[in-house]
């Protein structure tokens, strides 16, 4: 059997890998020596070494700014989120009537599509702000905010299922006789669920981290970056960049590329973390 897997191996992998080359590889190699470039399409391409780096550090102040906006959301985001979600996958994994529905339902936001969802709270905001007549591009807190409730309302049942499925693989046997020891429901807590739960923490944070630096259909449906850009995140940014400016095609491929340099070191610290923290309990 291990002979024929091996055999046949290539032949299965290889229109997986092909689609990554052509998809994924060849795009982002493109993308890097874009970034090194000032160009309007890939064959008028002209190298300029650094310069769209430094431009976009010292000659636009809105991807500093946006920077700064997106860390703030990020931090918020991925506390809210999680310990939301893993107060509720504590809730619903008691013998309580009418779990699976509430389950449901919490889940049911994570289906609904980004601009959709970024629509439907921009009215939802204003029609409450506009009794005091304001709405959600008159503040960049309100656009803050705003953002941080719709990613919150949209992943916390995600997470959820994710928490709950890993308090329930943690053994009866260890809670009946931490119970039996004398133990408190926050002593279980904190030195067997949360600990066993790890694999899951690892999971959600990783999620909650990327969607969070990532989030752009919600932010250009929500507030589209106003006022005055304030509430631009990373991805509209960039966007703005390359669409908007002419000429700054370089510009924006190279924030794309420190965009991604930036995920794929928080993404990979934080496995590290946490991964760490699941071999060690």
């Amino acid at each position: 059997m291990e002979k024929s897997l091996k055999k046949y191996f290539p032949v299965f992998v290889l229109p997986t890998f092909i689609s990554f080359v052509i998809v994924f590889l060849i795009p982002f190699v493109l993308g890097i020596y874009l970034s090194f470039t000032e160009f309007t399409t890939v064959e008028s391409a002209r190298w300029v070494g650094v310069e769209n780096y430094i431009k976009a550090f010292t000659q636009d102040d809105n991807f500093l700014n946006a920077l700064w906006f997106t860390v703030k959301f990020t931090i918020v985001s991925v506390i809210t989120i999680n310990v939301s979600a893993f107060g509720l996958a504590l809730i619903l994994t008691k013998a309580l009537r009418g779990t699976s529905f509430f389950r449901t339902v919490f889940f049911m936001p994570n289906l609904i599509g980004g601009i959709v969802l970024g629509y439907i709270w921009n009215l939802l905001i204003n029609s409450i702000l506009g009794i005091f007549g304001y709405d959600i591009t008159y503040d960049a807190d309100y656009g803050f905010w705003g953002l941080v409730f719709l990613l919150n309302w949209q992943l916390i049942g995600y997470m959820m299922v994710i928490y709950i499925a890993g308090l329930q693989n943690i053994p009866n046997e260890l809670n009946e006789a931490a119970l039996i020891d004398g133990a408190s429901s926050f002593s279980i807590l904190r030195n067997i669920k949360i600990p066993m739960v790890m694999p899951s923490v690892t999971i959600c944070l990783f999620l909650t981290l990327t969607n969070s630096f990532k989030l752009f259909d919600q932010n250009l449906a929500l507030t589209g970056g106003a006022p005055a850009r304030e509430t631009s995140m990373l991805a509209l940014d960039i966007y703005n960049t390359f669409y908007g400016r002419i000429g700054w095609q370089g510009v924006g491929q190279a924030k794309a590329v420190v965009f991604f340099i930036i995920v794929a070191i928080i993404a990979f610290v934080q496995l590290k973390i946490t991964g760490r923290k699941e071999v060690e309990h």
